[in-house]
């Protein structure tokens, strides 16, 4: 059923699919079993990864190492039966050892020399771009166009990638010797930043226990790549009214210190906000939250739910928030406090 909170009005007449809705909530019970067979714990981190899927989105998960980041997106592949490929990125990582290069192969019968193009690990569904920030932005920045564009220009041919694509990368936010900052554009074009915190004591127990011993967790496939694009399209058509919209979209024009309408605290410790695409991924991740909760259309909590996943890696603090130790968080809170679907 639809939240108490969501308007009567619906921004489309479209109709919400109540039967593929209801499909995908079974789907996504299965999926969950699944993971849980490999990840102990981490309910929100996977959770948050789902929906990414679902959007069609690319994520970043933030963690301290050792909390199965790694072995999360790849125990998502394989649940997915989706092509999967690792990439771990180092300081001497190039671009083309991402996105693949020309090489020059000879006929043996003609003896005729022409340019092939070997793919790189990038033409994959989903691909898990590890450790990101240890790389130059030079390399980063070949995955500009893959995330956005799904697709690689090499030379003067552009190449197609396989859908569905989702990038995952990982982040130690802990260490920074040998880091490069994420370029604001690169960061821009990831719709979640997922954050992974430490397992409970109970929950660290029987990781210990499960990956001590002899046995193996079988996944078994439970969607397959039509399936997810399928999904997606669905999740698209999910009615949303002009309010939930609106309410989105104030959201993210309070984040910007040069808004006339900007909180005093967000221009005191904000030096950028986010950009349009905050606002694209709250509907889309409140719409996608609608989907698999059973709910007919999107709402504001869904708008809510979603927020700090969104904005977190897209609001740039000032020094002046350095030093009164006022973080993107305490920001993000204090303006879903504030902000009320009502304001104008």
């Amino acid at each position: 059923m639809p939240s108490a909170h969501a308007p009567a009005s619906a921004s489309n007449s479209t109709q919400p699919d109540v039967e593929a809705i209801t499909k995908l909530t079974e789907k996504r019970t299965r999926l969950l079993e699944q993971i849980s067979k490999a990840i102990v714990g981490q309910r929100e981190v996977i959770d948050n990864v789902l929906l990414t899927i679902f959007c069609g989105g690319h994520g970043l998960i933030v963690g301290v190492p050792g909390l199965a980041k790694t072995l999360l997106v790849r125990s998502l592949a394989r649940s997915l039966n989706l092509a999967f490929s690792r990439i771990q990125f180092t300081p001497d990582l190039m671009p083309s050892d991402i996105t693949g290069t020309d090489i020059i192969q000879e006929d043996p019968a003609s003896g005729q020399r022409r340019l092939e193009f070997l793919p790189g690990p990038i033409f994959a569904n989903l691909v898990l771009a590890d450790e990101i920030n240890r790389t130059p932005p030079k390399t980063q920045a070949a995955m500009l166009q893959t995330m956005q564009e799904r697709e690689v220009t090499i030379g003067s041919k552009t190449y197609a990638l396989s859908l569905p694509f989702h990038v995952f990368a990982t982040q130690n936010p802990i260490e920074m010797e040998g880091t490069y900052v994420l370029p604001e554009a690169q960061a821009d074009r990831f719709m979640f930043s997922i954050h992974a915190g430490y397992p409970t004591n109970a929950e660290e127990e029987l990781v210990v226990r499960n990956t001590t011993g002899t046995e193996v967790p079988e996944l078994t496939p439970v969607l397959d790549a039509n399936e997810i694009v399928e999904i997606q399209k669905l999740v698209r058509a999910m009615p949303v009214s002009d309010e939930v919209i609106r309410f989105a979209v104030k959201l993210v024009s309070r984040t910007r210190p040069e808004d006339p309408l900007a909180p005093a605290y967000v221009k005191d410790y904000v030096r950028w906000g986010a950009s349009p695409r905050a606002s694209q991924y709250l509907i889309l991740g409140a719409k996608a939250l609608a989907a698999v909760s059973g709910k007919l259309c999107a709402d504001y909590e869904g708008v809510r739910s979603v927020a700090p996943q969104v904005l977190r890696h897209r609001i740039l603090t000032n020094f002046n928030a350095r030093a009164q130790k006022v973080t993107v968080t305490d920001v993000i809170e204090k303006l879903l406090g504030e902000v009320k679907p009502s304001d104008k």
